[in-house]
């Protein structure tokens, strides 16, 4: 196994990625403190930073030629714990939101089990697959829309996470095949 450098560690889009892990629990005392509009706006606009770093480290990784072994695993790291804590957070006040927490549990341990078993095999997904991106930007979305529309009716907020839901569960099945296939090669 090779030996992270240090210099691979404290790359700058490595120190976004750390960024945004350190945003996670700030997000969480906003939002579960919020009790003004203002409050919910500060929580959203973090929220925004997350995404902004997000969108910028990549593109920084690419220029400038610092993507990393390390850094192809922060990243994603860092979109699942944010999309956890964010989703954790709803799920106390909107009651539906707790499903949706207990598929994405089934999902995200899924590909994780799936993945190490093929890991050990010398095998490896050759990055998100289309649906598994859509999955990601659809389910951002409605958290996006659920910190920073706190007053929406529970219909509207129940149409948009069980819609996600069964986003997120076709995405599931199709990752089956996917990794199906990787086993038999």
């Amino acid at each position: 196994m090779n030996k992270i450098k240090k210099e691979e560690l404290f790359s700058i889009p490595n120190c976004m990625g750390y960024f945004r892990i350190l945003l996670i629990p700030v997000f969480c005392v906003v939002y579960l403190q919020a009790d003004t509009m203002k409050d919910y706006y500060v929580a959203a606009a973090i929220v925004a930073v997350s995404t902004i770093t997000d969108l910028l480290d990549g593109k920084v990784a690419r220029k400038f030629n610092m993507i990393t072994e390390f850094g192809k695993f922060l990243d994603p790291f860092a979109d699942k714990l944010t999309h956890a804590a964010i989703a954790l957070c709803l799920a106390v006040r909107y009651t539906s939101m707790r499903y949706l927490v207990l598929l994405m549990l089934v999902k995200e341990g899924f590909m994780a089990v799936m993945g190490l078993i093929n890991l050990r095999r010398g095998k490896k997904l050759d990055g998100a697959k289309w649906f598994g991106k859509v999955c990601t930007a659809t389910l951002f979305l409605v958290l996006c829309v659920l910190v920073l529309l706190p007053g929406i009716s529970v219909k509207t907020v129940n149409f948009l996470v069980y819609s996600e839901m069964v986003i997120m569960a076709v995405t599931l099945l199709l990752y089956i095949p996917e990794f199906w296939r990787m086993r038999k090669c």
